[in-house]
């Protein structure tokens, strides 16, 4: 069954994604400069922006969906977000990058985590 508390995880994904997303794809030095990133290259900004928009988004048209669409998009978010944290890893410990990289891990670790939770709750077969 699809608990309100999943419903509500999916909400709170929108609005971290959008919130991050949005000035990634529209002004993504600015938004990188804020946060002291060193290298800026705009293309792949803009890339993790619309993809970020893209998941995030579909989190809230998704919030009242089916148990299958849970289970899907919860499978797609844990393949997102353990392949960005196995990337950001790698990247931050090649690197002398800002500490608020390490931030950004822990945020899709949580997430990671939070995703995980709600998978194995949601076994197949179940209808709601």
């Amino acid at each position: 069954m699809v608990t309100k508390n999943l419903r509500t995880w999916f909400v709170i994904h929108f609005i971290a994604d959008f919130l991050f997303g949005i000035p990634l794809l529209i002004a993504p030095v600015w938004m990188l400069t804020l946060f002291g990133w060193p290298n800026i290259d705009p293309f792949t900004a803009r890339l993790v922006g619309a993809a970020l928009i893209g998941i995030g988004g579909e989190s809230l048209l998704g919030r009242n969906a089916n148990a299958d669409t849970f289970r899907a998009m919860l499978n797609l978010k844990l393949l997102w977000a353990s392949t960005a944290i196995i990337g950001m890893v790698t990247t931050l410990m090649t690197g002398n990058y800002p500490l608020i990289g390490w931030g950004i891990v822990g945020i899709f670790v949580i997430f990671f985590f939070v995703w995980l939770y709600y998978r194995l709750q949601l076994r197949e077969g179940d209808p709601k």
